[in-house]
């Protein structure tokens, strides 16, 4: 089994995870003696390996992707500064809301994100996702226009002009990754 980090902190709890990256970490106390954590790692020791081997073969999976050149992501990225712009002009009045900048990025990690000055950035990829998903995103940064956090308020304005945003989450939580290691 590979070792397993441990990062201490000001929690009360002892927890593993295990990174995209396929790090396992164990979080803990500050003070919590090494005992505490060697039985606590025995005792999930099923769970570490079981994880351990899916983050493996998840990886192997990713690794035979085919990746895109450079030509297509270009044309992904000139589409996007086409239908993101539109997007947000049909929903920002919808939320009585405005907004600033517009760029369309390769991002690693990220679907979309808001400045606090209410610039928007939009993953090229989601141009490959259901219509619904990408809609789900555009709407998820304009509500943060109003909404600066994840609150129930927060979540309330996206369901109300996405009311099936959980479907097109869980379709970003199932197929995001493999759309993501699609980049060089």
């Amino acid at each position: 089994m590979s070792p397993i980090e441990v990062v201490r902190s000001r929690r009360k709890t002892l927890s593993l995870e295990l990174t995209t990256e396929g790090r396992m970490l164990l979080r803990a106390p500050l003070g919590c003696p090494k005992r505490v954590l060697q039985a606590f790692v025995d005792d999930h020791r099923d769970w570490v390996e079981r994880k351990l081997r899916e983050s493996e073969a998840r990886r192997r999976t990713l690794a035979a992707v085919p990746k895109f050149s450079e030509e297509e992501l270009r044309a992904l990225q000139k589409r996007g500064r086409e239908v993101f712009p539109a997007r947000c002009a049909y929903f920002a009045p919808r939320l009585g809301v405005s907004f600033g900048r517009i760029s369309v990025r390769r991002q690693h990690s990220k679907w979309g994100s808001c400045s606090g000055k209410g610039n928007l950035n939009f993953n090229c990829l989601l141009l490959l996702a259901p219509e619904s998903v990408l809609d789900y995103v555009v709407v998820h940064e304009l509500c943060h226009r109003r909404e600066m956090n994840h609150s129930k308020r927060f979540w309330a304005l996206v369901e109300g002009l996405c009311p099936d945003w959980r479907e097109s989450r869980r379709w970003l939580r199932t197929n995001g990754t493999t759309l993501l290691a699609r980049l060089p």
